[in-house]
C-alpha cells in the first residue's frame, strides 16, 4: 500500500504529447518499459563505470550499475510506501546521458563544449529521452511523463544557477519546475545510486587488486563489518569473507537511508507529493554520522582507485581519443552516419553543429569509440586502449 505522499500515476501531470492510456500498465510502468527498450539503455552495456568496458567480464558497466541502482531503489521505495514503478524508472534512466569512458569522457566533452553551452550527463539524459531516441511515429524521444522527466532532471536536488542548455531547451517547452525538489521516488533513486556505487566500487577495486581487504578493514563502517564476519564465521576463506563483509556494508547503507527517510517523512507529515517538492530539503538522505564515515571511504576510493596509476594512464589515453574525434567531426561532418546528416544540414550555426557532434560522441559505447578512432585517425592509440588493463 502506498503512502499519501507517494506519486500517483492516475494523477500524473501527463506527457508533452498526449497519448491514450494503457489497458494494463500504469503511466509510470510504461515509462519504465520505454526506458528499458530504448537504444540508449542497451548501449550502457558497453559503457564504462570505472574500468574500460573490455578490461574484465566481472567489472561493473553502466548497465549493471543501473540495474543495481534500480534494485536498491525498488526495495527502499517499497519500504517507504512510495510508487515503486516511478522509483525504478528514474533509477534505470539516471545514467543514460553518460559518455563513453565514464567520467573521463564527460570531463573531456565538458571542456570541449564549454564555448557551446557546456555538457552535463543529467541534462544529456533529458535530451536523449525527449529528442535523440527516434523510434516512435508520433514523437521524438520517449514521451515520458512529467514525473519521470522531473526525476531524471533533479533527482539530486533543485537545478539552480546556470542551467545546462540541454535541460534549459526542454524546460522551455515543458516546465519541470527546476527550482523545487523532486518527488520522494526520485530522491530514493539518487540515494540508491550512491549506495550502489559505493558498494560495487569496493568490490571492483578488490577484484582489480588496487587495495586489499586489510586496507578496507581499517576504514569506518567496514571495520565493524569484517569484525562481525570474523566473529560469526572464523576461518572463512578470503573471497567469502570479503563478500560477507561488503553485503553487511551494503545493508547498513540501505537501513540508514530508510531510517532517516522514515523520520523525515514523519516530521514533515506531507499530505501529498507537492509538499515533498516544496519541503525545502531532501527527505531521503544519509544520517550525518554515516555520511561523515562515507566521506572517508570515498576519499580512500578516490586516491586508491579512481586515481590509481593504471586507471590514470587509461584516462590519459581515452582523453586524447575524445579530443581528437570531436574536432574531426566538426570539420568533416560527412564522416557522421547518414541519419545524423539531416540534423547537420539544419544546424543554424557552429554551436548547433557542436551540439550534434557532442550528441553523437556521447552516445558512443567504449568499444565503438575505440573502433571509430582507430578507423578514422589510427596512430595506435585505440589499440593501446584496447590492450590496456588494470589487472
Amino acid at each position: 500500500m502506498t503512502a499519501r505522499y507517494a506519486s500517483d500515476p492516475a494523477q500524473s501531470r501527463g506527457r508533452l504529447m498526449p497519448e491514450s492510456t494503457s489497458t494494463f500498465r500504469s503511466a509510470f510502468q510504461r515509462d519504465r518499459d520505454r526506458i528499458i527498450h530504448s537504444s540508449a539503455f542497451r548501449r550502457l552495456k558497453h559503457k564504462t563505470q570505472v574500468f574500460i568496458e573490455h578490461e574484465g567480464d566481472y567489472f561493473r558497466t553502466r548497465l549493471t550499475h543501473s540495474i543495481e541502482v534500480a534494485q536498491v531503489a525498488r526495495t527502499m521505495g517499497g519500504v517507504l510506501g512510495l510508487n515503486s514503478d516511478l522509483t525504478e524508472a528514474v533509477a534505470l534512466a539516471h545514467d543514460l546521458g553518460h559518455t563513453p569512458f565514464g567520467h573521463t569522457g564527460e570531463d573531456v566533452l565538458t571542456e570541449l563544449m564549454e564555448p557551446y553551452g557546456g555538457f552535463d550527463h543529467n541534462a544529456q539524459a533529458i535530451r536523449i529521452v525527449t529528442s535523440l531516441e527516434r523510434h516512435y511515429a508520433d514523437f521524438d524521444g520517449l514521451n515520458l511523463t512529467w514525473e519521470t522527466l522531473e526525476g531524471i532532471a533533479k533527482h539530486n536536488g533543485p537545478v539552480t544557477g546556470e542551467i545546462p542548455y540541454a535541460l534549459a531547451e526542454y524546460n522551455a517547452r515543458h516546465d519541470l519546475e527546476l527550482d523545487t525538489h523532486a518527488s520522494a521516488e526520485a530522491q530514493v533513486a539518487a540515494l540508491s545510486d550512491d549506495i550502489a556505487y559505493n558498494n560495487h566500487d569496493l568490490h571492483d577495486g578488490l577484484r582489480a587488486e588496487l587495495f586489499s581487504t586489510d586496507d578496507l578493514g581499517e576504514l569506518p563502517i567496514l571495520h565493524d563489518c569484517f569484525t562481525e564476519v570474523d566473529r560469526k564465521y572464523p576461518g572463512l576463506n578470503y573471497y567469502r569473507r570479503r563478500h560477507e563483509a561488503l553485503r553487511r556494508f551494503f545493508g547498513i547503507l540501505v537501513e540508514d537511508v530508510i531510517a532517516v527517510g522514515e523520520a523525515n517523512l514523519r516530521e514533515l507529515d506531507p499530505r501529498d507529493v507537492t509538499e515533498i517538492r516544496h519541503a525545502g530539503r531532501m527527505m531521503i538522505r544519509f544520517s550525518d554520522p554515516l555520511f561523515h564515515d562515507l566521506k572517508q571511504i570515498r576519499h580512500f576510493l578516490f586516491h586508491r582507485m579512481y586515481r590509481a596509476p593504471a586507471v590514470v594512464a587509461m584516462r590519459e589515453q581515452v582523453t586524447h581519443m575524445v579530443r581528437e574525434l570531436f574536432p574531426l567531426f566538426m570539420e568533416r561532418t560527412d564522416l557522421l552516419p547518414k541519419q545524423w546528416r539531416k540534423d547537420v544540414a539544419e544546424a543554424a550555426d557552429e554551436t548547433a553543429l557542436a551540439r550534434i557532434v557532442a550528441d553523437y560522441i556521447a552516445g558512443m559505447t567504449d568499444r565503438f569509440a575505440i573502433q571509430t578512432h582507430e578507423k578514422l585517425i589510427g596512430g595506435g592509440r585505440a589499440e593501446a586502449v584496447a590492450q590496456g588493463s588494470v589487472i
